[in-house]
């Protein structure tokens, strides 16, 4: 549940006059990839009828991308698993169907930690999503879009999804499954649902469920797009430039960077400075972190789409490992890979707590029943700025 993009996940610092030009124009009124924009480096994988936990979902589509060669035995493929409101844009420049760069172009790449040279890595955009894959601003079968009919997910469907992804790229085993935040907890379940499939499994700053304290965080960001008049109770995709929900959108972004970034960073870089030189006390002047605020929420209602805001949000509320296994300890029991559990340790969304909880009930965890925390003042998106210290332990893992 981070920024995962370059832009947005770079430290904090003062918005500028050239920032915000950046956002001038009418926004859709929806962020999403539609069928006829650029397709970048994207491929599709149509899947039929996916069976839900709670339905079906025909017509099924995943998004995908692809970097280095699979070998002859097909037994390098490593899986890599986007967070909340990322896509498949691991690695590779911004250009047509690409807003922005890779997320995790440090990480990724030939040499990195994940070296293509070496590993076949595969980034699909989580059903549900908005940049490709099936989900609520795709064409039904009907021919219009999903909207409010879209069917509720869970992290299980959604790796569901990914396996039978896995099954078209003929991939019966992954050399590693890794994910942050949301995208590790598609991972945990991939070691759950299909031990036999994952080799190797890479948690990052997530956990084992979603907790009481992240699903308050998600039901308020929820309502705060509900309660905007132009959501029209998700079927605003035919609503004009400008008029779609991007207050409530904005809103939902803005609560959940309070969570994505610590305190110690956000008053470090802002303070008690302003905006400009008007002052913020009773006046039209802001202080500059309202500013920051407002730039990122304002700019992700130019890449994303609220109804699938929502779905994967719902999709977070559910995860639970032990969910009608036998709870927690019996579900990590089955888990085969050779795992890392990383934490952050200013991390304030999935405390460095909850990593403890999930790596005490791995098999064969690298560092046995314990995580490796790092030490990172930028919080949750730790996982995505610090590039070299997350590196060094995924290739550790890798290596093992």
């Amino acid at each position: 549940m981070d920024w995962q993009t370059p832009e947005d996940s770079v430290p904090s610092g003062i918005i500028t006059e050239a920032n915000r030009r950046s956002l001038l124009g009418k926004p859709a009124a929806s962020g999403a990839w539609r069928i006829g924009d650029p397709e970048g480096e994207r491929r599709f994988a149509s899947l039929g009828t996916l069976r839900l936990e709670h339905g079906e979902l025909p017509g099924t589509r995943i998004a995908y991308e692809t970097w280095g060669t699979l070998d002859e035995a097909r037994d390098n493929a490593v899986l890599i698993v986007h967070a909340l409101t990322g896509d498949s844009h691991v690695l590779g420049a911004a250009g047509p169907g690409h807003a922005t760069a890779g997320w995790w172009q440090g990480i990724v790449g030939p040499g990195k930690a994940i070296d293509t040279d070496r590993w076949f890595v595969v980034c699909s955009n989580m059903l549900g999503g908005c940049q490709g894959s099936t989900g609520p601003s795709s064409l039904a079968p009907d021919g219009t879009e999903w909207g409010s009919r879209f069917p509720y997910l869970t992290v299980r469907d959604q790796v569901a999804a990914q396996a039978a992804l896995s099954d078209r790229l003929g991939i019966d085993r992954w050399a590693a499954v890794i994910g942050g935040s949301a995208g590790g907890m598609q991972a945990v379940e991939w070691a759950a649902t299909h031990p036999d499939r994952v080799e190797r499994l890479g948690v990052l700053a997530s956990a084992a469920l979603t907790g009481a304290d992240q699903i308050a965080a998600n039901t308020t960001q929820s309502e705060a797009v509900r309660m905007d008049p132009a959501f029209r109770g998700g079927d605003y995709y035919d609503l004009p430039d400008g008029e779609g929900p991007h207050r409530g959108l904005a809103l939902a972004r803005r609560m959940a960077l309070l969570s994505y970034r610590s305190a110690a960073e956000l008053g470090g870089r802002f303070s008690r400075s302003w905006q400009s030189a008007v002052s913020p006390y009773g006046g039209e002047g802001r202080f500059a972190v309202e500013s920051y605020l407002d730039f990122h929420g304002n700019k992700f209602t130019r890449r994303f789409d609220a109804n699938s805001y929502l779905v994967l949000l719902e999709a977070m509320n559910s995860h639970d490992v032990g969910r009608d296994r036998g709870g927690l300890a019996s579900a990590l029991s089955r888990v085969t890979a050779r795992s890392l559990v990383l934490a952050i340790d200013s991390d304030r969304l999935f405390p460095p707590s909850d990593q403890e909880l999930l790596a005490s009930h791995l098999p064969n965890g690298l560092d046995g029943r314990s995580p490796v925390v790092i030490s990172s003042e930028y919080g949750h998106d730790g996982f995505l700025i610090e590039e070299a210290l997350v590196g060094e332990q995924l290739r550790r893992l890798l290596a093992s």
